[in-house]
């Protein structure tokens, strides 16, 4: 496993710190703030609200986070640790699979993602990690996810 940079263990990232890591923007980056950084455990926030574009659909009136995009959520949390890891800086994570995918209750505006990543693993240019992500003390999904880092030309 390689190993996550100094420069962010132990400290809690803000959006602007996020940014600086992740190539994702609105509206399609789903973590508000790093709270804990450790050698092979990242925690990351995401504040659901009313004004998430995808409730306009999702559904009208009885509005319910996509558990595709709290899998999202999970990624990109992960994503904050494997970016950071040696080798890894200035790279993109590209999905590879997801498995044991489970939702477990409806995640509503008001609620706050409380995501939990563990970094399982590394061969080659390829990660596993596995995902919980809890409203309060309530599991409300998890996922196994595995991603390959490539470069911005598109190369391993």
């Amino acid at each position: 496993m390689g190993e996550i940079a100094q420069s962010i263990l132990g400290k809690v990232l803000d959006i602007n710190m996020i940014q600086r890591i992740l190539p994702h923007r609105y509206p399609f980056l789903f973590v508000d703030r790093i709270i804990e950084i450790k050698e092979n455990k990242v925690i990351g926030i995401k504040n659901v609200t009313i004004d998430e574009p995808f409730f306009q659909g999702h559904f009208p009136g009885h509005p319910i986070m996509p558990g595709v995009l709290i899998v999202e959520a999970m990624a990109q949390v992960g994503g904050v640790g494997a970016l950071n890891m040696k080798g890894n800086l200035g790279k993109f994570a590209y999905f590879l699979s997801i498995d044991n995918a489970r939702f477990r209750k409806p995640v509503v505006p008001g609620d706050v993602l409380r995501i939990e990543v563990d970094l399982l693993k590394t061969k080659m240019n390829v990660m596993k990690i596995r995902g919980v992500a809890k409203v309060g003390d309530d599991i409300v999904a998890e996922a196994d996810l595995m991603f390959a880092f490539v470069n911005p030309e598109g190369e391993a």
